[in-house]
């Protein structure tokens, strides 16, 4: 989990392309990112499937308190600031 509310924990797993598709854009934006891999580490994948009704959904980005399932990278700015 995150320890900052400017603190982005990005949730993905291998062959994601939507995951590869928002590291992508928020790469562009200059922050920082914790990247977590949901199938190599239990405790992430417990955590997104918390978020997701059960399901492993990613990307699953987490900013502060928030966490979003699937999210744009205008929403993860936007959580950011």
């Amino acid at each position: 989990m995150t320890t900052s509310e400017n603190e982005i924990t990005f949730y993905w797993r291998p062959g994601c392309g939507f995951c590869m598709a928002l590291e992508r854009q928020l790469n562009e934006t200059g922050l920082t990112m914790l990247f977590r891999n949901i199938w190599e580490d239990p405790e992430a994948a417990a955590f997104v499937r918390a978020c997701a009704d059960g399901n492993e959904i990613v990307p699953t980005v987490e900013v502060g308190e928030t966490v979003m399932v699937n999210p744009s990278a205008d929403e993860v700015v936007v959580a950011v600031t």
